[in-house]
């Protein structure tokens, strides 16, 4: 799934939430994430009878600094380069997990409007 930013919740004081924006620190415009889709057929709602949608998943991983100091427990899995997506959309599946890391630190910036950078 391609992306230029993806957002996070920010735990608030009062127990709300609110999203907080990431992209790449480098000003790369297009990056993607990790995931699967597939067409699933069932009733999901009686009132619309049996439907046919499509359905996608994002692998996660572990936080990197810039994404764990707003949501600690995961980030999404992130392909920046053109031998990564091949990887990951013709590999086996074991080779195609390895991906399943984090950003290094320092490859996302903040890009929030309402939150100051740094």
């Amino acid at each position: 799934m391609p992306l230029t930013a993806f957002s996070e919740p920010e735990r608030l004081p009062d127990g709300k939430s609110q999203p907080v924006w990431f992209a790449r620190s480098n000003g790369e415009p297009l990056a993607f994430f990790a995931g699967i889709w597939c067409r699933w057929t069932s009733v999901r709602k009686l009132a619309d009878g049996e439907t046919t949608d499509d359905l996608f998943g994002f692998l996660t991983t572990e936080a990197n600094r810039e994404v764990g100091a707003i949501h600690p427990k995961a980030m999404p899995v992130i392909l920046r380069q053109s031998d990564e997506l091949d990887v990951w959309m013709n590999a086996p599946v074991s080779e195609a997990l390895r991906l399943q890391r984090p950003l290094s630190d320092g490859m996302l910036a903040c890009v929030d409007p309402l939150r100051p950078l740094g």
